[in-house]
């Protein structure tokens, strides 16, 4: 009876996904059968950590969020949890010997969230790492599927990959944040005069991470190759879109890539990675 749990589980954590990002839910969609289903859990697992500081106002935040911690270290330990969520992620940790140190970095970041704050660049750097960048090395440990060699190659690739998308995160949402949860994220920056030159910097630095990341996609195996690329190309796009933009634009409303652009954007990459040009 336990492998029906363990395939609820399993279900759970895709409906997370499929409810919260198209867009990692397409990228998801084109990796092997294989490990399809451990990125699935891992995006749940990051999710609803996330949720619990971001859209739970009202509620003893802090208390949600140490309670799921606390939850996550003892399912790792049993192997098991009654919380689906928390039951699919343990079986990734144990099945690809996730480092710990990962998990434990992602919630010093969840828990930086608990707090509206302006961010140093100490700061700032300290949460890219643990809402992103560990989180893309969590990936990666999947993606390399136990070689060593391989993982650590392609480590600075994976983390500038999932800077790239924190950041362009931080300007897509950059009213939400700022304006309702209180927090800025990007240092020295003052955002009620949000200038074309702060903008012109900040975009700058996020050109950087998606360079430097397409390297390490085109490294990548073959089974996963053509949904992280998906998800790059995705993210590319939002990115060229808010470029596009004037700061007061940015400011006044969350920037969003159409259902038909998307489309369009899965037959591209589809066929890149078919013709092995990615």
């Amino acid at each position: 009876m336990k492998q029906l749990f363990d395939s609820m589980s399993v279900e759970v954590s895709k409906l997370t996904t499929r409810t919260y990002s198209t867009s990692f839910s397409l990228g998801i969609y084109f990796l092997s059968r294989r490990i399809r289903n451990d990125i699935y859990a891992i995006y749940g697992f990051v999710r609803i950590a996330d949720e619990m500081v971001d859209s739970f106002e009202g509620f003893d935040q802090q208390a949600l969020l140490a309670k799921f911690k606390s939850d996550t270290y003892t399912s790792i330990r049993v192997g098991a949890s009654p919380n689906p969520i928390l039951h699919a992620f343990q079986s990734v940790v144990a099945k690809y010997k996730l480092d710990t140190d990962l998990i434990d970095t992602f919630f010093q970041s969840m828990e930086m969230d608990l707090y509206k704050e302006v961010y140093d660049e100490d700061n700032y750097r300290k949460y890219i790492l643990g809402s992103a960048e560990v989180v893309g090395l969590m990936c990666l440990q999947v993606f390399t599927e136990g070689d060593k060699s391989m993982y650590n190659e392609l480590m600075p690739y994976a983390m500038k990959l999932g800077a790239a998308f924190q950041k362009v995160n931080f300007l897509r949402d950059l009213r939400s944040d700022y304006l309702v949860l209180g927090r800025q994220y990007f240092p020295g920056i003052d955002f009620y005069h949000f200038t074309p030159e702060d903008k012109c910097k900040i975009e700058e630095e996020i050109q950087k991470d998606f360079t430097e990341a397409l390297f390490g996609i085109r490294r990548l195996p073959k089974t996963c190759r053509g949904g992280v690329y998906l998800a790059y190309n995705y993210y590319k796009s939002l990115f060229r879109k808010i470029k596009r933009l004037p700061p007061r634009r940015i400011m006044s409303g969350r920037v969003r890539i159409s259902n038909g652009h998307k489309m369009g954007l899965v037959i591209h990459c589809l066929l890149e990675n078919r013709m092995n040009l990615v």
